[in-house]
């Protein structure tokens, strides 16, 4: 039977039917690969098209696609003149021939695609094989810079059962020519964009036909979902350090900015990525923008309580008036100021030579009597500049909370410049790609 199926075929009449019951002998080898001599190795060539990207779980690790695969392959019990027989190229069922068993090894699901039961078979013996596939695939994503990120995934090519002497595979086309198809008939304009495939060959003793599959992420729902009303409310929260202190409730209006950002993020949670071992740069954005409001608050309590009872507090101790007075009050701008002199100069003694020998006794009396007045009149005048003045105590408390004040200001704009020009840069680059 193998020599009958390895002569050409003859057929009868040139009619599909007399091309069928010429090619009836290859249909009962179907389960032997077809070669006349079994140390030859078969070729298949493979193509795909990336029909759409139709999801990517960050949870589950997972890409969801659309594929055509099409294989070809020499059948060599295949051949008949296609003058004689009519046609060049029939249709027939898969399950008549001999098929490759080639499959995508990041594969995690059951092909869902409807089942394409038929082949193309030509009169040199070529067997073309297209099929839909709906392919589920492992593929390792990194969502650090997630809503800015590009990912690379990978279809691996292979033969179940037969190695690299049986089967080799190859390129049914250039990958410049696969990415070219793919964009021209790729259908759906979702939340993924491809930006190249590329092939090559594995190293194993399998023969591996790779494909890799470039994706990068529409970001702009998620800079104007998430990053722009943030950065609204951080910018408000900044602002507010313009407020007085000691005259308005700042401590009230920060709470109610907590409030509305704790809201914004509970809302907007859908949004963000969920994955085990790795937190995106976004959620660390959004973390220490929270954090930030929290110490905002947290300094504006202690500001309000060094305005309101610095007057009980016990002197500044000197390294908070080296570190915080002299050295951070100068690189935010508030020198300390210069301790006032509140001494009063002693008046001179007014009792002459003859007071201290006891001779003019009255105009003595007069000068201790103008003495005592003296002493009342300085301690009136120290008690009056203490309360147009202040305390130097007190004053040296506030001074520390208007330095601190100020620090957290600059730090805080700090903060907020940096992390828009990152959030910029990630953006322009992921347009670049």
């Amino acid at each position: 039977m193998l020599i009958q199926c390895l002569a050409p075929r003859n057929c009868s009449k040139p009619t599909p039917s007399g091309l069928l019951k010429a090619l009836s002998p290859v249909f009962k080898i179907q389960d032997v690969r077809p070669v006349r001599n079994l140390n030859d190795h078969t070729e298949v060539s493979v193509g795909i098209i990336l029909y759409g990207i139709l999801g990517v779980d960050e949870k589950a690790q997972v890409l969801n696609t659309y594929i055509w695969l099409d294989m070809a392959w020499k059948n060599e019990f295949i051949s008949w003149d296609q003058e004689q027989c009519g046609t060049d190229d029939i249709s027939l069922p898969r399950s008549q021939f001999w098929v490759p068993d080639l499959v995508i090894n990041e594969f995690m699901n059951e092909n869902t695609a409807p089942c394409v039961p038929y082949v193309h078979v030509q009169s040199d013996g070529m067997i073309h094989d297209y099929m839909p596939l709906r392919v589920l695939s492992s593929c390792n994503l990194n969502i650090y810079t997630f809503p800015f990120d590009v990912q690379n995934c990978t279809f691996t090519f292979n033969s179940y059962t037969h190695k690299v002497r049986d089967i080799r595979l190859k390129l049914a086309r250039p990958a410049s020519a696969i990415l070219k198809n793919t964009l021209d008939e790729m259908s759906t304009v979702g939340e993924w964009q491809l930006i190249n495939i590329t092939a090559y060959k594995g190293n194993s003793s399998f023969d591996e036909l790779i494909f890799q599959i470039k994706i990068k992420r529409s970001s702009a729902l998620y800079v104007v979902n998430l990053i722009i009303p943030s950065c609204f409310l951080i910018t408000v929260d900044l602002f507010s350090f313009l407020l007085p202190p000691q005259s308005v409730d700042r401590s009230a209006f920060k709470m109610t900015l907590i409030l509305g950002y704790t809201v914004f993020l509970l809302l907007m949670n859908e949004l963000l990525p969920v994955t085990g071992h790795t937190i995106p740069l976004i959620n660390v954005f959004f973390a220490l923008c929270l954090a930030l409001m929290v110490a905002s608050l947290l300094e504006t309590i202690l500001i309000t309580h060094l305005y309101s009872s610095s007057s009980r507090f016990a002197p500044v101790p000197r390294w908070v008036r080296i570190v915080v007075l002299q050295k951070l009050g100068c690189c935010v701008g508030l020198p300390s100021n210069p301790p006032k002199d509140n001494s009063t100069e002693a008046y001179p003694d007014a009792v002459s030579e003859e007071v201290k020998s006891g001779r003019n006794a009255p105009a003595a009396l007069q000068l201790a009597e103008l003495r005592e007045l003296g002493r009342d009149l300085r301690a009136i005048r120290l008690q009056v500049e203490q309360q147009l003045s202040g305390d130097q105590n007190t004053e040296e408390w506030i001074q520390v909370a208007s330095i601190i004040d100020r620090f957290l200001f600059w730090f805080y704009a700090l903060f907020l410049l940096v992390s828009c020009v990152t959030m910029i840069c990630f953006w322009v680059r992921s347009y670049r790609l």
